[in-house]
């Protein structure tokens, strides 16, 4: 038995360095990978040559997950390309600020809620027809403050929070038509936002030495254990895991 069943995974936020890791495990696992991004054209299609290599098929496709219309002509343009979706896996979101919630502005609230949590319900509303077809998954990329909240972190946090309580309700309603839904935390991961945050100097000596004290493992992650996690639960060894959290965070706050 294959790892995967028949078609691709659709990373959403596959240029991004979680993203792209994320793809590469997947296509190692033997599937398919359709790479979706809002703007890096020249990453994604750099991330899809690297998954060729591996001598799976990859796409890349533009779309803005604020925006049906274009989720919509996406999903369209992924099913021809590949024929079937096995799983959608969402790793979009923009890097976001570090302020508390008081210090937060209103137009960066909306823009966090509209990318992540109105854009995870859209992508999820628009390809169920095709996850129900092939018994396929949902997952997540949540965040580790769902669990243990990270001060200053909310614009990240709370939509991704919210969109918990969605896998959860995807889980529960669509379990009858054969379609999963699960969720991966990430705590401090050496890629993607962390690192661009670390170089803005948003982190200091100061917070690296308060948050590894934290750390049940003294150490960041790598994008490779998000990636994996991502695997495991997209692949037929999760096919009785449903409504689940995966707490990828080295022990954070344990």
């Amino acid at each position: 038995m294959t790892e995967f069943p028949a078609g691709a995974a659709w990373v959403l936020g596959g240029s991004g360095g979680i993203g792209s890791v994320i793809a590469r495990c997947l296509a190692e696992g033997g599937s398919d990978v359709a790479i979706g991004y809002r703007s890096k054209g020249d990453k994604a299609e750099a991330v899809a040559a690297t998954l060729r290599e591996t001598g799976r098929k990859a796409s890349t496709h533009a779309l803005d997950v604020t925006d049906p219309a274009s989720i919509g002509a996406a999903l369209k343009a992924v099913l021809a390309e590949h024929g079937q979706l096995h799983t959608v896996v969402f790793a979009a979101g923009p890097v976001v600020e570090q302020m508390l919630l008081a210090d937060t502005p209103v137009e960066a609230w909306r823009k966090a809620v509209d990318t992540e949590q109105h854009g995870l319900f859209q992508v999820i509303k628009a390809c169920l027809p095709a996850l129900r077809e092939s018994h396929g998954s949902v997952v997540h990329i949540g965040s580790a403050g769902d669990r243990w909240w990270p001060p200053m972190d909310g614009l990240s946090v709370i939509p991704k929070a919210a969109n918990e309580a969605l896998i959860r309700g995807i889980a529960k309603e669509e379990g009858a038509n054969g379609v999963r839904a699960n969720s991966v935390l990430v705590g401090v991961i050496e890629a993607g936002m962390f690192l661009e945050l670390l170089e803005r100097g948003v982190f200091d000596e100061h917070w690296i030495r308060e948050t590894k004290k934290l750390l049940a493992l003294k150490r960041w992650g790598k994008p490779e254990d998000i990636g994996e996690a991502v695997r495991f639960l997209a692949s037929r060894r999760a096919n009785y895991i449903t409504g689940e959290q995966i707490n990828v965070s080295g022990g954070f706050g344990v």
